[in-house]
Formats: structure tokens, sequence, C-alpha cells
């Protein structure tokens, strides 16, 4: 993926137009700029895929590492794919997030929607993030290089053991092993990864989401955050 011509967009847009939410979800009718909607604290929609998967019998979990272009937590590891639904869109039609970030084209037939998140981030000056996040749970368990993480979106993907992770979600282990892989580049290597590399939450989210991929792979009926 070397000489990439996406290297030379930008990370996000700042005129990119979001719907204006209420915290409920209902529709405000107004439309604005992503720069506007930051600055002013709007409720707006967003989307988060996480790719889950089984390999040589071992359950796993995929999370990004967000690119040092970011306007919200540069370099931190989040959701395998996040993005926000523009204004007019639905959040099906925002799933187009999942080749533009990672290389793959959706498959609705392998997810499974797991809920919707209420979610406030004041990570830097002047940015207020307040986000309707639709999360979703994709199930595959293709090796990791086959995924293309994009070079402005993403920094790299990371993939971690799913008991491994949840251990050190819940406080059991100070740090994590995972396989990272970078962008513009298919060769494998492997990280060591403390909570102060993940972007931080007050709901224990990314536990909860563990506990989800975990219990889908086990073939779990019923499976919510």
């Amino acid at each position: 993926m070397s000489g990439d011509p996406r290297a030379d967009q930008q990370a996000q847009d700042p005129d990119e137009l979001f719907d204006v939410l209420r915290a409920d979800g209902s529709a405000t009718g107004v439309a604005k700029p992503r720069a506007a909607v930051h600055r002013d604290g709007d409720w707006h929609r967003a989307l988060h895929i996480w790719v889950a998967g089984i390999d040589a019998g071992e359950p796993f979990l995929t999370f990004q590492r967000r690119s040092l272009l970011k306007d919200t937590w540069p370099g931190r590891l989040d959701a395998t794919v996040g993005g926000h639904v523009r204004s007019g869109e639905t959040p099906e039609h925002a799933l187009r997030e999942m080749e533009e970030e990672i290389g793959v084209l959706p498959d609705p037939a392998t997810m499974r929607m797991l809920g919707i998140r209420l979610s406030v981030s004041e990570s830097e000056e002047g940015i207020l993030d307040r986000e309707i996040q639709h999360v979703i749970l994709s199930l595959d368990n293709r090796p990791l290089e086959e995924f293309e993480p994009h070079p402005v979106e993403l920094a790299a993907l990371v993939r971690f053991p799913l008991e491994k992770l949840l251990d050190f979600l819940a406080g059991a282990k100070p740090s994590v092993l995972g396989t990272v892989r970078p962008v513009n580049d298919d060769l494998l290597h492997s990280g060591i990864f403390t909570i102060q590399d993940f972007v931080p939450t007050t709901d224990r989210y990314f536990y909860r989401l563990a506990i989800a991929a975990s219990a889908a792979l086990r073939g779990a009926r019923h499976v919510a955050i």
C-alpha cells in the first residue's frame, strides 16, 4: 500500500454536515458543519463497528489505533471502525465506513446490532463531542493481513486475544499483548498496551463490548452492550 493516494486526504473534513439531534435521538431539523458541532457540543449520530472472530481456535477482538491527525484522541485505541453519520443519512448508509477505514466490504449477514451508546468527550480544548453511537459487531475470521487500514484515518489495526483482553479490561492485568497491522505495511508485529493507550471511557465500554463479543462468538442468541 505504499504510495497510496489516500495519504493526501484529511483525517476529517471540518465542513462535513451532521444532523443535530436531541439526546433521545430525535431530529432538531438543523444540520451544521462538523467543526461547529464539535465546538458547540451538539448531539449527533455516529457508528461503531467492531470486528471479532476466531483464529486457530482462539477468539479475538480488533481495535483501531486512531490516526495522529484526528481531532479527537489521536493515536489512541478505539472501535475497529468508527465514523459519523452524515446529514440525511441513516446508520445503514454509514456502513461505507467499513470499506473506507479497513478495506473490507460490509456483510450484513455477519453483523449484529449491540445497542446504542451515548458518549460525551472533552478530549481537546475547544471540542465537546456528544455522540449517539450505533454499535455493531461484525463476525469475521479472516487473517489480519487481509485488512487494509486507511493511511489517513488509522495508524494501525490491533488484534487482541479475547480472554487476555477481558482480564486486562477487568483490571486484573496491567497490560495486554496485541498483534499490530500498521498502515502501508502488511507485516505484523507484537505490541504491549496499557490502559493509557486506549480512548478513555467512564462506562467501561470496551470491557462491556469485549464481554458481548465473547458471548456472540460462543453462539449466544441474545447479546447487547
